[in-house]
């Protein structure tokens, strides 16, 4: 169990670099939409095109970025929607065993089938360079690849939760030590 830990750890690790870089993207995504707005209305007044649609989807795309490579940095922290009417009121081990649970039998095989599914629309957008039908917009294939990087972070960082999960059912860990958040947890 204690190198089935060591493995979620670095799962955690790994997850946690790259949501604390992803945070960064929020300020950046405010940033280029205020000027966007402000952009469109300034050059309104001053007769000048202050914006682009590359800006708008640079937009979208930072947003785009903060979701999927959010996902697992989220899952990491238990700070995912959740309808917590009995939950929360369980015993450590039987929140732990549901969450196990829905790790097994929903999360990973979801991310499983998106990826399956996707695959194919992404090779075919890389051939084909896909850019945005807009006139000056961005490429589409990259952004549309970080569907799979999400997929597979949020796989591995299942895995990482299904470790504790287990540990925690186990008494080899207990459920105050999953997270690294005291403010979080099962």
């Amino acid at each position: 169990m204690q190198s089935l830990l060591r493995i979620s750890k670095i799962i955690d690790t790994m997850n946690e670099w790259i949501g604390r870089f992803t945070a960064g993207f929020v300020l950046l995504m405010v940033l280029v939409g205020v000027w966007n707005v402000v952009g469109r209305y300034l050059g309104r007044a001053v007769g000048q095109n202050l914006s682009s649609n590359a800006l708008i989807e640079a937009q979208w795309y930072l947003f785009d970025l903060v979701f999927l490579l959010g996902a697992a940095y989220t899952l990491k922290y238990n700070d995912h929607v959740r309808v917590d009417i009995f939950h929360r009121n369980w015993s450590p081990k039987l929140r732990a065993l549901t969450d196990l649970l829905g790790t097994i039998l929903f999360l990973i095989p979801f991310c499983i089938i998106v990826l399956v599914v996707s695959w194919d629309t992404i090779l075919v957008s890389w051939r084909i360079g896909e850019t945005s039908p807009d006139p000056g917009g961005l490429l589409r294939y990259p952004i549309k690849t970080m569907i799979i990087v999400s997929l597979v972070l949020l796989i591995f960082q299942g895995i990482s939760e299904a470790i504790k999960n287990l540990a925690i059912i186990t008494n080899r860990m207990q459920q105050e030590e999953q997270s690294d958040n005291p403010g979080t947890g099962l």
